[in-house]
């Protein structure tokens, strides 16, 4: 308990104070419109957690004036929302084929230094994060970290355990180079600072209450995903098929009476799914 209560005491003291800390530290006021920089370890056309995270930060960070450019590996679009899309080298993960993981050269630092940005924001760093965050620091720019892949846990789920430490070693080290790191749980927070990452403030999620309104439902797109079955509960899973994803636990709840499984979304493990949740509807 000792150690749950000095972490949760270290939450309660200063959340709001570390979110504003690197920038008020080096830029006093924040009244101006800023420079955000943001380097994304995955991005469009690979749609996931990461990518989704960066089109809102994009479009919430536009919409207030502020100026952003977006780091990704390439190939793909070069705008978004009237920022910036660079995209750098990058390589396909096997069996990821929408996946590309960029690759860290010279080119990141000239990138950010001909930017001139207020602060950095690393996407889920890794690899291009990682070399992001070491630029910034070179450059004397302010970083703040996201925290949002589980690596050493994929690492788990696809039967690499023993890399488990190497990895959270490296995770760790990328975390300490920037001056915050958002975590999106206390849960997240407590691990990451288990693994030695100090400065974590918590950044929950939440759900878009435009996107994801009641007023969107269409009572014909029901009927059609139920078979006409008025009474049927439908039963749906939108995102990436992965074995990550544990999809394939809700075969159990796609086999009880009156209820219709729908799966929104493709990825390496959609074949593996199919075969498992023979009366699911997938959309793709």
């Amino acid at each position: 308990m000792g150690r749950v209560s000095d972490l949760a005491g270290r939450q309660r003291l200063s959340p709001d104070r570390r979110l504003r800390s690197p920038l008020t530290r080096s830029h006093g006021s924040m009244d101006r419109p800023l420079r955000v920089c943001i380097v994304a370890e995955s991005f469009l056309p690979s749609v996931n957690g990461v990518t989704n995270s960066v089109l809102r930060i994009v479009e919430q960070l536009s919409a207030a004036g502020h100026v952003c450019l977006v780091v990704a590996p390439g190939p793909g679009t070069d705008t978004l929302d009237g920022a910036d899309v660079v995209r750098v080298r990058s390589f396909e993960l096997p069996k990821y084929g929408d996946l590309r993981v960029g690759l860290p050269t010279a080119r990141l630092t000239q990138i950010i230094r001909r930017f001139k940005p207020d602060v950095l924001h690393l996407a889920a760093p890794a690899l291009l994060g990682a070399a992001a965050a070491v630029a910034a620091k070179r450059l004397g720019i302010p970083t703040v970290a996201i925290y949002q892949t589980d690596l050493a846990g994929f690492a788990s789920r696809h039967h690499l355990g023993l890399a488990r430490g190497p990895i959270w070693n490296w995770v760790s080290w990328v975390h300490r180079q920037a001056d915050l790191t958002l975590a999106p749980s206390t849960a997240a927070m407590w691990t990451l600072r288990r693994h030695g990452v100090e400065d974590v403030a918590l950044w929950g999620r939440g759900v878009d209450l435009e996107r994801f309104s009641p007023t969107h439902r269409d009572p014909a797109i029901r009927r059609a995903l139920s078979s006409g079955d008025h009474g049927s509960v439908l039963v749906g899973y939108v995102g990436r098929l992965a074995p990550e994803k544990q999809v394939g636990r809700l075969a159990p709840v796609s086999r009880l009476p009156g209820v219709k499984m729908i799966i929104v979304g493709d990825g390496p493990d959609r074949a593996a799914l199919e075969r498992r949740l023979p009366d699911a509807a997938f959309l793709g």
